[in-house]
């Protein structure tokens, strides 16, 4: 499966719920996947729903060289209890020059330890949702996504201020500091915004900015 080449391979380790909810994502949006477990019932399990899944130690560098791992520019590393395997899984891939490596962290010490063996990038999938849902039920968002670098992005109703107006009439962006990415009007599907573009009552906006910007323009609508 790695011969082949192609930049958009991705090799996943670990399918439990997020390494097996990863690779189902990567499939649908067209990449080509090489699942790896060591438990050979989950592979089992697997079997009929990934094309390429296989039964490996994924700190076994020479398994992984037979499996073509190092042709492969990207890897996700799923594995988060065991955090033994999970850094020597990072370590080994970093060892045969795999170009991106993503891995989960279940604490902020596991993340700091998947860094320093050469994870290129470290997602905490249980504290993000935390934060999510926090956000969602302390405010009036419709949808909430927080990005490392202190940004992040909504999806909120209109504030009463841009009914019936154009957003460049609005100005929301130099009111609040964010910054209009799309809209939804009632019964249509969301489109790209403008500063033309007409805010009509009911519609749903897409907002990016500063988090402190996009929680407090959340506050208003």
């Amino acid at each position: 499966m790695a011969a082949n080449g192609r930049t958009d391979s991705v090799l996943v380790v670990g399918l439990g719920r997020f390494g097996g909810q990863v690779a189902m994502s990567l499939i649908r949006l067209g990449h080509e996947v090489l699942a790896i477990d060591e438990d050979e019932h989950i592979v089992q399990r697997w079997a009929d729903r990934l094309p390429y899944v296989v039964q490996a130690d994924a700190t076994d560098e020479h398994a992984l060289q037979q499996l073509g791992v190092a042709d492969l520019h990207h890897a996700i590393v799923g594995i988060g209890t065991e955090i033994e395997a999970s850094v020597l899984t990072v370590l080994t891939l970093n060892d045969l020059g795999v170009r991106e490596i993503w891995a989960k962290a279940i604490s902020a010490k596991h993340g700091k330890i998947l860094s320093a063996v050469g994870a290129d990038h470290v997602v905490y999938p249980e504290a993000a949702m935390g934060e999510r849902v926090a956000h969602l039920i302390a405010s009036t968002m419709l949808d909430f996504i927080e990005f490392d670098d202190g940004y992040a992005i909504a999806k909120v109703r209109a504030p009463a201020e841009a009914i019936g107006r154009s957003l460049g009439q609005s100005q929301l962006r130099s009111k609040y500091g964010v910054t209009v990415v799309a809209i939804k009007m009632t019964g249509a599907d969301f489109t790209y915004a403008t500063p033309d573009t007409m805010v009509d009552r009911g519609a749903q906006l897409i907002v990016a900015g500063r988090t402190h910007d996009v929680e407090r323009f959340a506050a208003i609508t």
